[in-house]
C-alpha cells in the first residue's frame, strides 16, 4: 500500500517544497545575523517537526481525516475565541505563547476549514451537484466559512481572512455553484468595498489602502516599510548584492525583515535570477495542487486539494505583490521561506494532504 501512494504522488509539489524550504533557512540566515540566528534556530526546529507530521498526514487516509473534521472544527473554533482574550501584540490577539514560543491558531484554521467546508459541500452534493446551489445549502457552506473568518477579522488579521475568502472562491467554482452567484457575488464587492473603506474599516487598515496608492504621502511613517522594501528589490539587479552584503537588509531599513518582507530581502542580496525562481516554484506548486484537484479519486479530495491551492496562491500573490507595491501590506508571511512555527507547519500539513490525495488517485490502490 505505501509504496503504491509514494508510486502515486505527485512529485514536484514536495520537490518545490522542499527547495523553497532551503532558500528561506539560507534567507533566515542572513536576516538573523545581528541577532544570534535566534529565530532561524527556531525555524530550524518547528522544520524537524513539521517534516515528520506531513509524513504521517500522508499515509492517513484522506477521507478518515475529513470524518474527523467536525471535531477539529469545534476546537479551533474555541482556540480563536481564547486567543481574543490574550495579550495583544503589535494591536491584535492572534498568538497563545508557550515559553518561547508561540502559536497561532489561524493558521491551522485554514488547513481545519478546507477539510471542513470540503466535508460539507462533498454531504450536500450527495443528492447532486447542484444541491450546492440551492440556497439554504449555500448558506451553511457560508455559515461554515463564516464564523471563523469572522473571529479572526476579530484579532484583528485580515490578511489570513483574505486566504479564507480566496479558498471558499475556489471551493465554489470548482464544486459548480450556479453563474448567478458568481455575478452577484461580483456585484456585491464593487457596492461593499468602497462602503467599508469609508465606514467598516479602522483607520490602520485604510492607512495600509492610502499608503499603497501613494507610499509617499508619509514616507517616514506608514509609507516607509514599503518604500524600503521597493529599494531592496530594486537594488538587488540579476545577481543581487550577495548575502550578508544587502544595504537595506543588513543596515536595519528593511523591517520586518523574517516575515513579510523576506521575499525583498531574497531579492536584494540574491538577485532577480533566485527571485524569479521562487516565483516560478510557486507557479509549480500552485498549477500541480490544482492538478491534484483536477486527477483526484472523488470529490471531497478534489475540494480540498483546490481550497489548498486557493491559500498558497493568495500568500504567493499577496506576500510577493506587496513588497513590490504592487498591492497593499496586509502582514501575510511568504510559505515555507518567511519566519513562522505556526504558519511552517500548517503549510507542511496542507502539502501533507496534497501529497496523500495525489498517492491515492487510482481506485485499485486500495485492492490488496
Amino acid at each position: 500500500m505505501k509504496r503504491r501512494i509514494l508510486k502515486n504522488i505527485e512529485w514536484g509539489i514536495l520537490i518545490s517544497t522542499i527547495i523553497l524550504s532551503i532558500i528561506g533557512l539560507v534567507a533566515l540566515t542572513s536576516a538573523t545575523k545581528n541577532s544570534d540566528f535566534d529565530e532561524l534556530k527556531k525555524q530550524i526546529l518547528w522544520l524537524a517537526v513539521s517534516i515528520p507530521v506531513m509524513i504521517v498526514i500522508i499515509f492517513i487516509d484522506y477521507e478518515f481525516i475529513a470524518k474527523m473534521s467536525p471535531i477539529l472544527y469545534g476546537i479551533i473554533i474555541a482556540l480563536l475565541i481564547g486567543v481574543l482574550f490574550t495579550e495583544p501584540i503589535n494591536g491584535a490577539t492572534s498568538w497563545f505563547y508557550i515559553g518561547q514560543f508561540s502559536l497561532q491558531p489561524a493558521e491551522f484554521a485554514k488547513v481545519i476549514c478546507i477539510l471542513m467546508l470540503a466535508f460539507v459541500i462533498t454531504k450536500i452534493q450527495k443528492r447532486g451537484r447542484d444541491e450546492i446551489s440551492r440556497f439554504p445549502k449555500l448558506l451553511l457552506v457560508l455559515l461554515v466559512f463564516a464564523v471563523p473568518t469572522l473571529l479572526i477579522i476579530k484579532q484583528p488579521d485580515y490578511g489570513t481572512a483574505l486566504a479564507f475568502i480566496m479558498a471558499l472562491v475556489f471551493m465554489l467554482f470548482v464544486a459548480g455553484i450556479k453563474k448567478r452567484y458568481i455575478i452577484g457575488a461580483i456585484l456585491l464587492v464593487v457596492i461593499l468595498v468602497p462602503l467599508l473603506y469609508f465606514f467598516v474599516l479602522p483607520e490602520h487598515a485604510k492607512t495600509r489602502i492610502d499608503v499603497f496608492l501613494n507610499p509617499d504621502i508619509d514616507p517616514r511613517g506608514a509609507g516607509y516599510n514599503i518604500i524600503q522594501s521597493k529599494l531592496a528589490v530594486g537594488a538587488g539587479e540579476l545577481f543581487g548584492m550577495g548575502l550578508f552584503k544587502g544595504n537595506q537588509t543588513q543596515l536595519g531599513f528593511l523591517y520586518p525583515k523574517t516575515t513579510d518582507f523576506i521575499f525583498a530581502l531574497i531579492a536584494e542580496e540574491m538577485g532577480f535570477i533566485i527571485a524569479g525562481g521562487v516565483i516560478i516554484l510557486y507557479v509549480v506548486l500552485v498549477t500541480k495542487a490544482i492538478y491534484v484537484a483536477k486527477t483526484a479519486k472523488d470529490e471531497l479530495g478534489s475540494y480540498i486539494a483546490i481550497g489548498i491551492a486557493g491559500v498558497f496562491f493568495f500568500h504567493m500573490l499577496e506576500n510577493i505583490g506587496m513588497t513590490m507595491g504592487l498591492l497593499p501590506i496586509t502582514g501575510i508571511p511568504l510559505p515555507f521561506v518567511s519566519y513562522g512555527g505556526s504558519s511552517l507547519l500548517s503549510n507542511f500539513i496542507m502539502i501533507g494532504l496534497l501529497l496523500n490525495i495525489s498517492g491515492r488517485r487510482q481506485k485499485a490502490i486500495f485492492i490488496d
